[in-house]
């Protein structure tokens, strides 16, 4: 027993270190996705305090450093404009309301009770977020909580002002390129939808639903990576139309969303695919024709949907159009085999794999940016029976 509970233990210990590996593999990769968050913060912060300190006279001017810093913050996606214009809003009044009760109420615990609530309830009756609501009511209690101000009554409210104005001016002016973390969401999503496709076709030549359901379980893990895709879009866009820097990229955007719908349908449908793969796998047998033939489609759209990819990823025009022109040729060679006739499936199931292939093909084609008739049209008639 004793024996049993110290090999397990042992267990435990070898396999720290590849946690520890992983954590700051995982670590570090945030820290360099965050590196220009971090720069345009302290760029914002610092430079709205020496503002306010400088040019305005006043002493310590922290609430113009905090306003700069949490109207920036860090955001994954979402309306990166919005939340900036949201969260300096909110401040802002959170520290005119903490100036304007405390002229009137004085300092005080009990002042700093009916400030908060006032502020809280103000927030919800002008918008619904909660991170407007809660920095609203942060730094209206603040205000009354910390020594006033040798500067005025109102020279908080300022220097909030000049911190938030900081912060737009910068996420304005100077904003992240919205391609950066599109495409970084985007690879890995076309490695896992590639690897399913991968392990589908391994599933089918070695006849082992095993696999079949991995890939389903594979499949399954990719939504919050489209989902993931769909919100980073959503900032790009903004960005992209907004931000006189990267109005440039604005079809480059446009594509990237174009492609994702159709990547997002062709997704859905490998999921669908595959769930129904490992019950034919399980409770069918397939002819040796089918069998080849299924593993060498679901293979080459596993090559094709990584030439996708590549497209995707790349940024020159010239090198996107030629990896876009690969894939298009990849996915037009999977299309024209899609007859289960001539591919030698001969049961009913079978034939319901090769239907369900179709579709999801006609997706992928169209994420290069062909009308849907074009894909159709590179699909072979159904023979009939």
């Amino acid at each position: 027993m004793a024996s049993s509970e110290a090999n397990h233990h042992r267990s435990r210990l070898a396999h720290v270190p590849s946690a520890v590996s992983r954590r700051s593999k995982t670590g570090w990769n945030r820290m360099l996705r965050g590196l220009f968050q971090a720069v345009q913060m302290t760029v914002a912060a610092v430079g709205a305090y020496m503002i306010a300190e400088r040019l305005l006279g006043h002493h310590g001017p922290i609430f113009a450093a905090t306003a700069a810093l949490v109207s920036l913050g860090y955001a994954k996606g979402g309306l990166r404009y919005r939340r900036v214009l949201e969260v300096s809003i909110g401040c802002t009044l959170g520290i005119v309301v903490g100036d304007v009760l405390i002229h009137a109420l004085g300092h005080g615990e009990w002042q700093a009770a009916v400030v908060l609530l006032i502020s809280l309830l103000l927030a919800r009756f002008l918008d619904n977020g909660a991170i407007f609501t809660t920095q609203m009511g942060l730094q209206s209690v603040l205000v009354v909580l910390l020594p006033p101000s040798q500067d005025g009554v109102f020279a908080r409210s300022l220097d909030a002002v000049v911190g938030c104005l900081c912060a737009l001016a910068l996420a304005y002016f100077i904003p992240e390129d919205p391609r950066r973390e599109p495409r970084g969401d985007v690879r890995k999503l076309i490695t896992e939808y590639s690897e399913l496709l991968a392990e589908s076709s391994r599933a089918v030549s070695d006849y082992d639903s095993r696999l079949a359901w991995h890939a389903l379980v594979r499949g399954r893990q990719t939504q919050p990576l489209v989902d993931s895709v769909r919100t980073g879009l959503k900032a790009s866009k903004e960005i992209s139309y907004a931000s006189p820097l990267h109005r440039r990229h604005r079809q480059e955007i446009d594509s990237l969303d174009h492609c994702i719908h159709y990547l997002d349908l062709a997704v859905r449908n490998s999921r669908v695919l595959t769930r129904r793969l490992a019950s034919v796998l399980d409770h069918v047998s397939l002819a040796d024709d089918a069998v080849t033939s299924l593993t060498e489609v679901l293979a080459d759209l596993s090559d094709a949907v990584l030439s996708l990819g590549n497209a995707l990823a790349v940024s020159h025009p010239q090198s996107r159009e030629s990896y876009l022109r690969q894939a298009r040729n990849e996915l037009f060679s999977v299309a024209e085999r899609l007859e289960p006739h001539s591919m030698g499936v001969r049961t009913m199931e079978g034939e319901a794999l090769v239907l369900m292939i179709r579709p999801m093909v006609v997706d992928l084609i169209e994420a290069t940016g062909i009308s849907h008739q074009v894909a159709i049209d590179h699909l072979p008639p159904l023979q009939a029976d």
